[in-house]
């Protein structure tokens, strides 16, 4: 899969005015984004709860979560995202749970992100009227 990078805003969500602009790579194989704990401290993000994780070698760990509001360069509004708390030279990744909150996909071949459509309730959603 063809790799590439979105500059992404990221802010507390509680006090705007602490924020950071960053490249990230999309990962779509990342179910959460992934960002340096001295960074998200910068900003005073604070950890909600821990999550176990299986990394991309393998291993299992578990690594601190909280939230941050994100807006990514060219796509509309911005959203509260779950973020892990990574080490001091970790990757800044922007995961699939941040993909979904935007309603976009990865198109790797022309290196964008592109609108999908929300499914709201499968086949019991239809149902309402």
């Amino acid at each position: 899969m063809g790799m590439f990078k979105k500059k992404v805003k990221v802010s507390n969500f509680a006090n705007p005015e602490l924020f950071f602009e960053h490249d990230f790579w999309v990962d779509t194989g990342a179910l959460y984004s992934l960002i340096p704990q001295d960074w998200l401290e910068r900003i005073d993000i604070k950890p909600e709860s821990t999550k176990n994780l299986i990394l991309a070698d393998g291993r299992t760990d578990r690594k601190l979560l909280g939230y941050c509001a994100f807006a990514i360069e060219g796509i509309d509004g911005k959203a509260i995202c779950p973020v892990i708390f990574g080490s001091k030279d970790s990757l800044f990744l922007l995961g699939a749970t941040a993909l979904e909150n935007f309603g976009v996909e990865a198109d790797p071949i022309n290196k964008e992100l592109k609108p999908i459509f929300a499914i709201i309730g499968g086949f019991l959603g239809s149902a309402i009227k």
